[in-house]
């Protein structure tokens, strides 16, 4: 069996395959790129040909125009393509809508690029699964023992009992536009949330986007619709920037929340000046990293970006060969997306 390295290694541009001659999630452009989801650190034009999901593609489509790439291969999760020998295929990564882990195959390895993932449920988009490989490929965003988010309905209920608490007050949710935002507006609504909700206009194209994928938001209006007071007692999700904007004054007495995984460091909370802060994810967990790893058990890990010395530390306990890949170009999440 050949070493992983003559599969994939880093590259200037980011993960390269060599017997494939493509690219996973490419910092630059170059001519022939897989993409693992729609964020944009990962999902970047310029491309010859790009390979993804077809939510992906649309993603890319609707943030960069129709030229982001000369091509395009719209992949079902399970399907398999060649490329030089090399055997590509996408399961899920339960990160946001469209978002894939990208199984390499050749020569009797395997190697698994998870992209950005979380194992609990989402209602935007199908769950992550697990693959056997002989290298797992994983983020660290919240790869510290101090990161174990909280139950997701339990956070969301603390705004339906803020709004009985406050029925005077708008209530403005921070919310990255493309994934959070449209997880957050369902999961509200599998708590019994049925009235209107209102958005930024920062959210219009992606909520449309999601909604023509079959996900269900719900009745919405755009947050400029209404008198001042006639916002009292209402939800308004908008871009986290947004909460701490001017845009606010239109609304009656409103309460800040924010939805982030970064919301567990109190700190951050007081100085966004957050007063309601909701531990809400898209990205695993210290204790769903950690059981992701002993569930696939790889012969090595490799970590791209977040907190890498404390999961190598904890995977050399755990007899786990690991290491930190230095990849230029790849940043941790902001505290939005995250």
């Amino acid at each position: 069996m050949p070493k992983p390295n003559a599969l994939l290694r880093p590259s200037p541009a980011g993960l390269y395959c060599p017997p494939g001659d493509f690219h996973i999630d490419p910092v630059r452009p170059v001519p022939r790129a897989v993409i693992t989801h729609g964020h944009s650190d990962h999902a970047r034009p310029g491309h010859g040909a790009v390979a993804a999901t077809r939510e992906t593609l649309a993603i890319m489509q609707a943030r960069m125009g129709d030229g982001f790439a000369q091509a395009t291969e719209a992949l079902r999760y399970g399907q398999m393509i060649e490329h030089n020998g090399v055997e590509v295929s996408l399961v899920p990564a339960g990160h946001i809508l469209g978002s894939a882990q990208i199984v390499l195959r050749w020569q009797g390895l395997t190697i698994v690029v998870s992209g950005d993932y979380k194992r609990r449920r989402d209602p935007t988009c199908p769950p992550f699964e697990p693959v056997r490989c002989d290298v797992f490929v994983t983020e660290a965003t919240f790869g510290l023992p101090v990161f174990r988010h909280p139950d997701d309905v339990d956070e969301v209920a603390k705004v339906l009992k803020s709004l009985q608490q406050f029925p005077e007050r708008t209530h403005l949710l921070g919310a990255y536009s493309l994934g959070k935002a449209q997880r957050l507006i369902c999961l509200l609504r599998e708590q019994g949330y049925d009235q209107t909700i209102f958005t930024h206009g920062a959210l219009d194209e992606m909520n449309a986007l999601y909604e023509k994928f079959g996900i269900d938001l719900g009745p919405l209006a755009p947050a400029t619709t209404k008198k001042k007071k006639d916002f009292a007692g209402a939800i308004v999700v908008a871009p986290p920037t947004s909460i701490e904007d001017v845009w606010t004054r239109r609304f009656n007495d409103p309460l800040p929340a924010f939805a982030s995984g970064w919301m567990r460091v109190r700190a951050r909370a007081r100085q966004r000046h957050v007063e309601l802060p909701l531990i809400l994810s898209d990205h695993a967990d210290w204790d769903e990293l950690t059981r992701t790893i002993l569930e696939i058990d790889p012969g090595e890990l490799w970590i791209t970006h977040g907190e890498e010395e404390a999961l190598c530390r904890w995977s050399e306990l755990n007899g786990i060969n690991a290491r930190a890949l230095e990849l230029v170009g790849y940043e941790d999440a902001t505290e939005g997306e995250a």
